[in-house]
């Protein structure tokens, strides 16, 4: 199968949890346009790559308000104006900055109001799809957050409420408060943390799991030390798995995952993604993307079929005792708790 060839792929829509929402199969993560990796793109190469997401069946696409800061929004917004009723689109709130400019979370229901009316404008619609609390704010009891999302439910400003990055105990309690839809976790081959509980407690509740980062930040889909990382603006400057030795071993494991995919003759990225997509109907994978030719190749994986025997091959490759630095959900858990500077955002 050739890496890039996308005319036979159809998209399948698939349920997003259990209140009704009905997604692409594989979304676009949106944030890498406009800041994460780099400097922004340019916003009409941008529109044009949302474009043909869309009208080639990818149409659920995420967001956040904390993108670019707020540039992300505004340029999803553009891309989808005169397409919205093809479109299924999730943004998030709740990281900001105080006025010392430092980076917090918060939760409390003003915050919450002012953020979806913010959100709103800059995508120039009138309701949200899938509304998520982008991180847990420890000093607000996520019932009375959830509450006010409730709110904006009966209001018709938001349809479906998700969570990013929260814990079992956290997805339970909110969801005791109004229907979590969707969670948004970051996983991929070398991040499975989250199979322990997170994953097993939204299969338990009907709620749907949405992967970001499914290819490790670009690990999993081609990403060479010698490459560099273009320039201080992109995060994994400062990412341990991206780091001497860490990386090293790191791209050791990812060679043994390299002869897998040559055996099955696809991509690295189509692989890892194929993997993503046997584990459950219920996750949804978010993979990001600048590039035409990296979105045709992602879409590639949704018609690579494998074996149980495949899989098993596939997480052996990768063992996650021998990963090596730390993963950035470990690293976003221990800010969230110590209130220091986060290494990376998504």
């Amino acid at each position: 199968m050739e890496s890039g060839y996308t005319s036979s792929v159809v998209v399948p829509r698939v349920p997003l949890g259990s209140q009704g929402l009905e997604v692409s199969a594989q979304g676009l993560g949106c944030m890498g346009m406009s800041s994460g990796y780099g400097p922004a793109k340019p916003e009409g190469d941008m529109i044009e790559l949302i474009t043909f997401a869309v009208e080639h069946g990818i149409t659920f696409l995420d967001t956040a308000d904390v993108y670019g800061p707020h540039t992300n929004e505004i340029l999803v917004g553009k891309a989808i104006r005169g397409r919205r009723n093809a479109v299924r689109l999730a943004t998030k709130f709740g990281i900001c900055k105080d006025q010392e400019g430092k980076r917090i979370i918060r939760g409390d229901p003003e915050y919450v109001r002012s953020a979806c009316e913010a959100s709103l404008q800059r995508l120039g619609v009138d309701c949200i799809d899938l509304y998520y609390q982008h991180r847990v704010d420890n000093n607000v009891p996520i019932e009375i957050t959830v509450g006010e999302m409730k709110k904006l439910v009966e209001e018709g400003k938001v349809k479906y409420l998700g969570l990013s990055e929260a814990s079992a105990s956290d997805i339970r309690r909110a969801h005791a408060v109004h229907p979590i839809t969707a969670v948004q976790v970051e996983y991929s081959l070398w991040t499975r943390d989250v199979e322990e509980d997170i994953i097993p407690t939204c299969r338990e509740l009907g709620i749907g799991i949405v992967p970001y980062s499914p290819l490790g930040r670009g690990f999993f889909a081609g990403f060479k030390s010698s490459e560099g990382y273009g320039n201080e603006s992109d995060m994994r400057t400062t990412h341990p798995r991206f780091q001497g030795d860490s990386l090293a071993q790191n791209e050791r494991l990812r060679d043994r995952v390299q002869k897998i995919a040559d055996t099955r003759k696809c991509s690295l990225n189509q692989l890892a993604l194929a993997w993503m997509h046997h584990k459950g109907r219920d996750l949804v994978p978010i993979p990001g993307t600048t590039k035409r030719s990296n979105l045709e190749s992602n879409m590639g994986a949704l018609v690579v079929s494998l074996t149980n025997e495949e899989m098993e091959a596939i997480e052996e490759a990768v063992p996650m005792n021998m990963v090596g630095g730390e993963c950035s959900h470990n690293l976003r858990q221990t800010w969230r708790y110590n209130h220091s500077p986060p290494l990376t955002s998504t």
